[in-house]
């Protein structure tokens, strides 16, 4: 029998760590310069998505008859929110920026936040991340904080709502363990402005969910069941696969799935040695 791995550094700094302090341990591996997370780039599967599959995700900015922005009454072009929680260095924050949304990125770590500016002001002196054509890029904020905090992010979103017309989720939920899940199913559905949508890239959707993390297992079903009665326990058997509920009364929270896929590109991470992918994508409404 093959010896099994020794645990990752990432694993290893978060065994027995409680998750009141979760936060600022991902904070102190950002201050160490320790993020093996970083994708050195924005997603190339959200990039396609956004920009092949417009029934699934509007665009961030509507058009009149001739084909002109629509403009407010300042004269301002109207622009769609978006929030990328556990932003990181905002690469994808700043691909949704040239895609027209007004965008928050958002992260517990000030370093990580710091990051994310440096990253914004490399990217404009290089000329990457232009608007896409038709579309005027959209603005950018860069915000510390905890996205389980009810009021960090009070004011700001669609019309000061505090909610977003587009949320995505990318190495955050795999990053939470299993019991704070809920949580974050939960959260989600309340920052989400109706009708908008939750895109989901899943990832580790080829690590077994009995494995311990972060980053921890996932899969569709547990996407799933999470979102389908936001804050609501699911229950995993000893081998840590989700066990199969009775199906409850329709969750007047619950976000529903319009689509899942297997994107034709993703980060190397979610590769197998093949080049196929490993990743699926999701896309999800109130």
């Amino acid at each position: 029998m093959t010896a099994a791995a020794p645990p990752s550094r990432l694993r290893q700094t978060f065994d027995n760590v409680a998750f009141s302090a979760h936060g600022d341990t991902w904070s102190s591996l950002y201050k160490d310069g320790f993020h093996p997370w970083d994708r050195e780039g924005p997603s190339l599967a959200l990039a396609d998505l956004l920009a092949q599959r417009t029934d699934l995700v509007p665009l961030a900015q509507d058009h009149d008859q001739r084909g002109n922005p629509v403009r407010d009454e300042s004269g301002s072009v109207v622009r769609r929110t978006a929030l990328v929680p556990g932003c990181g260095r905002g690469h994808d924050v700043l691909l949704l920026s040239s895609f027209g949304y007004d965008v928050v990125g958002l992260d517990y770590s000030p370093d990580a936040v710091r990051m994310a500016q440096e990253n914004q002001a490399a990217a404009e002196k290089n000329g990457l991340y232009k608007p896409v054509e038709g579309l005027e890029r959209g603005q950018v904020k860069w915000l510390v904080g905890d996205f389980f905090s009810q009021d960090v992010l009070a004011g700001l979103g669609t019309g000061g709502s505090g909610t977003f017309d587009l949320i995505y989720d990318y190495t955050f939920l795999c990053a939470l363990p299993p019991d704070a899940r809920p949580k974050w199913a939960k959260r989600m559905s309340e920052l989400l402005h109706h009708p908008g949508r939750l895109i989901c890239l899943e990832f580790p959707s080829g690590k077994p969910l009995s494995e311990r993390g972060p980053p921890w297992g996932l899969s569709p079903e547990v996407y799933e069941a999470l979102l389908s009665a936001p804050g609501e326990d699911i229950s995993y058997d000893d081998d840590g696969n989700l066990v199969e509920m009775a199906p409850a009364k329709p969750d007047a929270h619950a976000l529903y799935r319009l689509c899942i896929v297997k994107p034709t590109r993703t980060h190397p991470a979610g590769t197998n040695e093949d080049g196929s992918v490993r990743d699926f994508i999701s896309v999800w409404t109130s």
